[in-house]
């Protein structure tokens, strides 16, 4: 399905797809080495991801005029602020696995990669099903309401990562040794191929990306039903979200009144989806620009003017989890001693959903 004035050849489909490919393996040689990500390299990436986001939609802005550009921004806009909402259930399945920090871009990068195909997937099936049966833009709708609302009034819970039916799946069918083994995924042990704990929390984080997909494409898809302006709003978005990781990760504390504005945006994403069926129609593109503009702003001033005087980092988070708290190493080799429960008012109202 495409709500724009224009087809988009093959030939940009491809070319488009091939740099995101190219942006990925840049990134990987970039980060060929194990290490721990400091501050100021992730700020650095993440200002050249989000250039390059903001870039593209001024090549659309050349190609296709404002009204084209503005749709692409505003769902790139909507698909980065719930990018944050990914950064909280990151920080917790490292910490409730006891990531080493240093193999944690690594799980992130093939996270990323599993992320795209999963989005990709989403839009063009959500895509062909808004044009195939009006009514289920009512029921993208109500289920982005739905979201927004449980991702404002949800409760504490716990969140148990290794509890999620694909980690337990992944567990039954390969074979695992509870250990990390340096950086790798996969190791023999007795002769055997095992997977490591490291492969066990890339599985976590897969697993709980796929539950972020399916209301992140919703989302754009009631901004614009253009699978390319959809593929490219999501694809840029998340191209930034591994060194996004790094630089929020000291101040995850500090945006407990994100997921108020978050819970807005889906909220508002769903309405406009269910007006576009009605004699109302689509909303324009400036107003909803301005809407998610105005609601970002606004949820990260309050919560930053709000924590001001509060403790940064996640070292506080991992205290709580007790998962982190207790680890056995002996050189690459490291294995949690505890799997608790994640108990959290702020990863779980970060989305009104845990990982499990």
């Amino acid at each position: 399905m495409n709500d724009l004035p224009f087809s988009v050849p093959l030939w940009v489909w491809a070319a488009v797809t091939l740099g995101i490919c190219v942006m990925l393996a840049v990134d990987l040689v970039a980060h060929r080495d194990n290490h721990v990500i400091s501050f100021r390299e992730a700020a650095v990436w993440s200002g050249i991801w989000i250039a390059i986001g903001l870039g593209f939609g001024l090549v659309l802005w050349a190609w296709q005029g404002g009204e084209t550009a503005s749709t692409y921004y505003a769902g790139y806009l909507i698909e980065k602020a719930l990018s944050i909402d990914n950064v909280f259930v990151f920080a917790l399945v490292f910490s409730y696995f006891a990531v080493p920090d240093a193999y944690q871009h690594k799980v992130l990068f093939w996270g990323v990669l599993g992320a795209l195909a999963a989005r990709l997937v989403f839009i063009f099936v959500g895509a062909e099903l808004l044009q195939l049966f009006f009514w289920t833009a009512y029921l993208f709708g109500a289920f982005l309401i739905w979201t927004g609302w449980k991702m404002a009034f949800s409760q504490e819970d716990e969140v148990h990562p290794d509890r999620s039916p694909v980690v337990r799946l992944v567990k039954k069918i390969i074979p695992t040794d509870p250990r990390y083994h340096g950086g790798t995924f996969f190791v023999r042990v007795h002769g055997r191929r095992v997977a490591t704990l490291l492969f066990v929390a890339l599985v976590a984080i897969e697993a709980t990306d796929l539950i972020f997909a399916v209301d992140s494409v919703a989302a754009v898809l009631a901004i614009t039903t253009s699978t390319f302006l959809v593929w490219t709003a999501n694809a840029f978005a998340v191209l930034g979200l591994r060194s996004l990781y790094f630089c929020l990760a000291g101040l995850l504390r500090r945006f407990q009144y994100l997921h108020y504005g978050l819970a807005v945006l889906l909220a508002f994403a769903g309405v406009k989806l269910i007006l576009s069926e009605t004699p109302v129609g689509k909303l324009p593109i400036p107003l909803t620009l301005g809407v998610i503009t105005v609601t970002i702003t606004v949820s990260i001033a309050w919560s930053l003017i709000a924590t001001r005087n509060q403790p940064t980092g996640i070292d506080h988070q991992r205290a709580e989890a007790g998962a982190a708290g207790s680890v056995s190493a002996r050189g690459d080799e490291r294995t949690p001693t505890s799997h608790q429960g994640v108990h959290t008012h702020d990863a779980h109202d970060a989305h009104g959903k845990d990982a499990s």
